[in-house]
């Protein structure tokens, strides 16, 4: 057992900090010395390993104690998410270097801010945070799909990769052409009609994550071919920057 303050010099965490995260229940002590002072086990500070590596990538400590607490959390896949966006944060911070660098060689500003982008992390994040099922969407998608024997969720998943591998046989294709448009519309569609209602909002950010490394991008150029994913994303910007194409 670990007391409050040898547990904040093992982990680089304040006492302050650590007395806020027992108040909001997000790292409640073990046990209390007779002397009233909070204990902590080895349990503890692995739940802690797991909020300190949260708080890395920029969780809420609500939606971390939201996450922990959830009856279906699973730590190895919460490791795995969190090495995927470990790692995009990463490659972006190499990005920056690199940019900077070229800056000082060059002696000038280059007008080119894609560097600063946080967007494949923000697509990550949101696709692993849904994951956790706290969100209406994911609750809309419980509800819809908890009646649904194996082989209707696997018709269903084949149903939605095959919009994919349509849509991968059109990569010749400009992603603003209209053929190109109509099936991303389809997507659209299909995922309100059978999983949840895909907003504006909830669509752009699935297009950003189709491309943003990962199983699910592995998976869509698997069904579509290489690029696939890729494609859907630029398609699917362009599809939700023209309203016009909605109807």
């Amino acid at each position: 057992m670990q007391m409050i303050r040898e547990l904040s010099r093992l982990t680089g965490v304040s006492v302050r900090a650590l007395q806020y995260y027992d108040k909001i229940g997000l790292l409640p002590p073990t046990a209390y010395t007779a002397s009233g002072y909070r204990l902590y086990d080895e349990a503890a500070l692995e739940r802690l390993q797991q909020i300190l590596l949260f708080r890395e990538l920029q969780f809420p400590l609500q939606e971390i104690k939201r996450i922990l607490d959830s009856p279906d959390f699973d730590r190895d896949k919460a490791v795995e998410q969190q090495i995927t966006l470990l790692t995009l944060q990463k490659e972006r911070l190499e990005g920056l270097i690199s940019f900077a660098r070229e800056i000082l060689k060059k002696g000038e500003c280059a007008m080119d801010f894609s560097a600063f982008s946080t967007e494949k992390q923000n697509a990550y994040a949101a696709q692993a945070k849904a994951q956790w099922g706290h969100t209406d969407a994911f609750q809309e998608f419980e509800a819809k799909t908890k009646n649904h024997t194996q082989e209707q969720t696997r018709e269903l998943s084949r149903s939605f990769m095959a919009l994919f591998g349509e849509l991968g046989a059109m990569k010749e294709l400009p992603p603003d052409a209209q053929e190109v448009q109509r099936q991303v519309k389809r997507l659209q569609s299909f995922i309100t009609q059978h999983f949840y209602t895909c907003t504006d909002q909830i669509f752009r950010q699935l297009g950003q994550a189709y491309a943003a490394g990962g199983e699910m991008t592995e998976n869509i150029d698997h069904m579509g071919g290489p690029g696939t994913a890729a494609f859907a994303a630029q398609a699917i910007a362009i599809f939700l920057e023209e309203p016009s194409r909605h109807s």
